[in-house]
């Protein structure tokens, strides 16, 4: 667990169909960001910064998603 390294690069750059429990996982992870990013399209500006909220929000699933994916590999 931690980095990417020779000898799991391979396992991490590929693609790993969901099982079902991690379907369940994708979709929670899903939901909590358009919560939080609907929270921010209602209670902040339009401006650069609320673009960068929501970039992260975005950002933050992705990861959270890999991570569901790579089952801690790294």
């Amino acid at each position: 667990m931690g980095q990417v390294t020779k000898q799991n690069l391979r396992e991490v750059m590929t693609y790993h169909a969901p099982d079902t429990e991690q379907q369940v996982k994708y979709a929670k992870i899903k939901d909590a960001a358009i919560v939080f990013a609907d929270l921010i399209l209602q209670e902040c500006p339009p401006c650069a910064d609320t673009s960068a909220a929501l970039r992260c929000v975005r950002e933050a699933k992705l990861w959270a998603n890999a991570s569901v994916a790579l089952n801690g590999l790294i």
